[in-house]
């Protein structure tokens, strides 16, 4: 990153939260998947209701980000400790231990990002002063606009786990989206929305990530084999459908031989239906056969005497 990049938070998101490790998506139509997938999960982050409530409250936004941080943290090894085990069965999982790490820095660092903002935000609101209030507020919008873009970016590669399995990502979308709407509807907590717009509301995006979660999950189960209880450490998925090789030569056409491949026996070649013009068997045709004289003689006188 260059200096200039920085006055560009979203381009700093990209590149802190979507490292070089991540692999790339297996082909464009999981990766639309995912970016449907994102937009659920923002609904149900920011929530709906809080708009609906009587306008957008962001000290309810930032209560929301650091209690889906802490979801976060204590749901996300949880599941994914689940997972190993399911994997040890088949498999040992002592090679998955660096990009299990990778994604661990990777959780942290954005829920610390998460931290750092409201704090920011709160140090902004109760300062007295104009130029703290000032350089604070320009810090909090970069922080703002940094914090939504990286968490864009973790939503869709789910903070790296598609390095440790491809279908971890969804299985952890899913979870979450389920823990943070279950608490609302145990407790009966509808947000003043009345009991069928509360329960669509939240219910809505927990189903709707679910869903494409399992089209993704079972998309990748019919191209690519990788299922969810299968080891990591399997065979490699292919890139895509390898094209079908076409038949040699031309449709329709029947095989044909090299017009300038080698005679199987030379025409002048000497000896046996060789060289017509060869001494011997089969030679000159005209070896043998009475010559004409080279100088014919002339009659002496006009009368031959």
């Amino acid at each position: 990153m260059r200096a200039r990049t920085f006055l560009k938070p979203h381009h700093v998101a990209r590149a802190v939260f979507h490292p070089a490790w991540i692999p790339q998506p297996l082909d464009p139509s999981i990766e639309r998947l995912k970016r449907f997938r994102v937009i659920a999960g923002a609904v149900a982050s920011i929530g709906v209701y809080t708009v609906l409530e009587g306008g957008f409250d962001v000290t309810e936004l930032l209560e929301n980000a650091l209690t889906a941080s802490a979801v976060l943290l204590l749901l996300t090894p949880l599941t994914v400790g689940v997972m190993l085990f399911v994997w040890r069965r088949t498999g040992t999982v002592r090679r998955l231990r660096a990009p299990l790490l990778d994604s661990l820095k990777l959780l942290l660092l954005f829920i610390g990002c998460v931290v750092a903002l409201v704090l920011l935000v709160q140090t902004t609101s109760g300062s007295g002063s104009m130029l703290v209030t000032l350089g604070g507020g320009l810090t909090m919008m970069w922080m703002i606009v940094f914090v939504i873009s990286g968490a864009v970016r973790v939503s869709g590669n789910f903070f790296g786990t598609a390095a440790v399995h491809r279908c971890l990502p969804a299985l952890l979308a899913t979870v979450t989206s389920w823990l943070m709407a279950i608490p609302d509807l145990v407790t009966g907590d509808l947000h003043g929305l009345g009991l069928t717009m509360g329960v669509v509301f939240v219910l809505g995006a927990p189903v709707t990530v679910t869903a494409i979660a399992l089209a993704e999950a079972g998309r990748l189960k019919r191209r690519y084999g990788i299922r969810l209880g299968a080891h990591p450490a399997g065979p490699p998925p292919v890139p895509g459908p390898v094209p079908p090789v076409p038949p040699a030569g031309l449709p329709h056409v029947p095989p044909q031989g090299n017009p300038y491949a080698p005679h199987p026996r030379h025409p002048y070649v000497p000896g046996a239906g060789g060289n017509p013009y060869a001494p011997g068997t089969g030679g000159n045709p005209y070896a043998g056969s009475p010559q004409p004289p080279s100088h014919p003689q002339r009659p002496h006188g006009l009368h031959g005497g």
